[in-house]
């Protein structure tokens, strides 16, 4: 039998051309800072490589300078957590909310989405201010009060969990929201009128029915949430107080580390983006096959 070979179009060859300097553009220089970071003892900033070994990765752990990397990495890490958790439950539940007409609701929603197109310097010396204009009446009230003693140890209310992660909010919340509207918009609600029918409370409706339904989609929402999170610096910048995640402490080791350590720990934190992703889709796929398998939630 003769094999039937299918001939490509004329444009095939130079959209594949174009879309392969796309993924060089995108993930080249990733490779190199991959590369580049395995380097020896004697390795550079740059080609071509002198040895390869875990040097730099072995004295980034032993620290870079006055740096501690470690409590960075540490920072980044509960901020992000703390900024998935949220921006999981205030998407959940605004797109429980919008669900039903609300009034006011379409100005809320543009309010909301608007931090999207503002510049993120603004949105963090914005913020920033905010909380400064904070400490201005916390300290004006103690002071009125009479609590010296409280507010002769009182600081700053700017932190990693007040200003910073209200700052990261303004980045991940809209996302978080436009995923959940357009997953309720092609919700069928004729699996909620059963449950009721059967008897069921609204909480067991939404726990039983409506989460397992939208558990792949919450779960994308957290792992938006945890890697906008992980690397952001402009929105941080002036609103993180006097503490460091590890993106700006990254970026401020680019001015004074000369060595390929700076690459390690760019490989380090790409890994931890990459692992992330990879749970989150490996997850997202198991409850995909559990809903799909006899017997199975709905």
């Amino acid at each position: 039998m003769a094999r039937i070979t299918e001939s490509r179009s004329a444009s095939f060859w130079p959209l594949a051309f174009v879309f392969t300097l796309f993924v060089l553009f995108m993930y080249g220089p990733m490779a190199v800072i991959f590369v580049l970071s395995f380097q020896g003892p004697e390795g550079g900033l740059t080609f071509p490589l002198r040895g390869i070994s875990l040097h730099w990765f072995r004295q980034l752990a032993e620290g870079l300078g006055t740096v501690d990397i470690g409590a960075a990495f540490r920072r980044s890490l509960g901020v992000g957590f703390v900024v998935m958790a949220l921006t999981v439950l205030l998407s959940v539940s605004a797109g429980l909310a919008f669900r039903k007409k609300l009034r006011g609701g379409n100005a809320l929603f543009y309010v909301t989405v608007a931090s999207l197109i503002m510049p993120s310097i603004i949105v963090s010396l914005g913020i920033g201010l905010q909380f400064r204009l904070l400490d201005g009446g916390i300290k004006w009230l103690l002071e009125a009060a009479g609590a010296t003693g409280t507010l002769e140890n009182y600081g700053t209310s700017l932190g990693l969990f007040t200003s910073a992660a209200g700052a990261h909010l303004t980045w991940t919340l809209p996302f978080g929201l436009l995923i959940m509207f357009a997953v309720f918009n092609r919700f069928n609600p004729a699996y909620e009128e059963a449950a009721r029918d059967l008897g069921a409370t609204p909480w067991q409706t939404f726990r039983h029915v409506v989460l397992p339904l939208i558990a792949p989609s919450v779960i994308g929402i957290g792992m938006f949430g945890f890697t906008l999170s992980w690397d952001e610096i402009a929105r941080t910048s002036q609103a993180i107080g006097d503490v460091n995640t590890l993106p700006l402490e990254l970026q401020g080791l680019t001015s004074t580390v000369t060595t390929p350590a700076i690459y390690a720990l760019g490989t380090v934190t790409t890994v931890v983006s990459f692992l992330v992703m990879g749970l989150t889709v490996g997850l997202a796929m198991a409850l995909g096959r559990r809903q799909k398998r006899p017997g199975g939630t709905v």
